[in-house]
């Protein structure tokens, strides 16, 4: 976790653990926390395809800790994708 300094946000990694409709993801925070995740604009507009088991950075705001924006999803090591 970190936190931005200039918006007041805390940016933590989370793994995705269900697809809802409408780009928005229930997402498991490694701190053991369950957030509502909704696509951040970058995303939707470079078309990246975000699938349950994937790893993504939140970013939450500390008015409201059990939503966020997804804003990064983590590229997997250990898969055959290209």
């Amino acid at each position: 976790m970190f936190i931005d300094d200039i918006e007041r946000k805390w940016v933590y990694d989370g793994l995705v653990i269900e697809s809802l409709p409408a780009g928005m993801f229930w997402v498991r925070l490694d701190n053991g926390n369950k957030v509502l995740g909704y696509i951040s604009g970058k995303i939707r507009r470079s078309f990246i395809r975000i699938l349950p088991g994937d790893r993504v950075a939140i970013e939450i705001s500390p008015y409201d800790p059990t939503k966020g924006r997804i804003i990064y999803r983590i590229s997997n090591t250990d898969s055959n994708d290209s």
